[in-house]
């Protein structure tokens, strides 16, 4: 396929390097065009460095500021193309922040939009975009925050939007395969395992359960091996200084628990035809 068209629904500002930052840097560097879509500017998220503390005061000025952070990543992951959910149509939806807090009752969260709203919203991009591939979280959105869970429902609904009959002037687009952010249940047992033996300056995590959710390895179907991008996918983490702290071959979120920088990304087939998977029993191109 010589015109590969890659788009990544992502919740907040810094979940694209952490999670897909490795996939994203590979294909856009072999020439795919890849979108990624943001669906909140990360008013509710916490800030790390002591100077910066200010900006937890105000969700507006921290969601400024996370704007220009991933303005950066982007930039460095070789992604130009990156939108917010909503703009075209003048509409902005807020981070709602971690489940059962107040935020997530705020009517303009995220976690409170009307689903086909937003999904709508997504659909137009999906249709312009014309993507071959869609990347976004499962339905427990990871590790359960409830802008992932949305995310996940509203990029679904999205697919099929684009797919529907369109009003005039407007071309339905079918994506061809639609894959869920994974990590295998053994891969993160080993990373566990070695972060507990050396943790860098950061807390070694108790359990798989500190790290993201992760999946048995059987429902997993494709390894993207970004190797040669793991520098690219580490400067865009560091980009995100309010959100993310990097120590050699090491990050820690607000939590202050160690986790492995991996240019190694898992994903989950969720809608599409699978693919030969290679003799380790994974496909090893969304494409495929």
């Amino acid at each position: 396929m010589e015109d590969r068209r890659l788009l990544l629904v992502h919740a907040h500002p810094d979940d694209e390097s952490i999670t897909t930052g490795a996939t994203m840097a590979k294909y856009a560097a072999e020439g795919a065009h890849v979108t990624l879509v943001t669906c909140t500017r990360g008013e509710e998220g916490e800030v790390i460095p002591a100077p910066l503390e200010h900006l937890t005061q105000d969700g507006d000025a921290l969601a400024q500021h996370r704007v220009g952070e991933l303005d950066k990543a982007c930039l460095l992951l070789g992604v130009p193309d990156h939108r917010f959910l909503g703009e075209d149509e003048g509409r902005q939806y807020r981070d709602s922040g971690m489940m059962g807090v107040p935020s997530n009752e705020r009517p303009e969260s995220l976690w409170q939009a009307d689903l086909d709203t937003a999904a709508r919203d997504l659909a137009a991009v999906v249709r312009q975009v014309r993507p071959h591939v869609v990347v976004t979280y499962d339905a427990n959105g990871g590790y359960g925050h409830p802008d992932h869970i949305r995310t996940h429902q509203v990029t679904l609904r999205a697919v099929e939007l684009a797919g529907s009959p369109a009003l005039p002037g407007e071309h339905p687009w079918q994506t061809r395969k639609v894959y869920a952010i994974a990590v295998p249940r053994s891969v993160l047992a080993a990373s566990v395992d070695r972060l507990r033996a050396a943790p860098g300056s950061f807390t070694a995590p108790d359990s798989m359960e500190d790290l993201w959710e992760s999946a048995p390895d059987q429902q997993v179907t494709t390894r993207i091996d970004g190797t040669e991008q793991w520098a690219a996918k580490t400067l865009a983490l560091r980009a995100h200084g309010t959100q993310i702290t990097v120590d050699g071959e090491r990050f820690a979120l607000s939590n202050g628990i160690a986790q492995e920088i991996s240019a190694v990304e898992y994903f989950t087939l969720l809608r599409g035809p699978a693919s030969r998977p290679t003799q380790d029993g994974y496909e090893t191109d969304l494409f495929a």
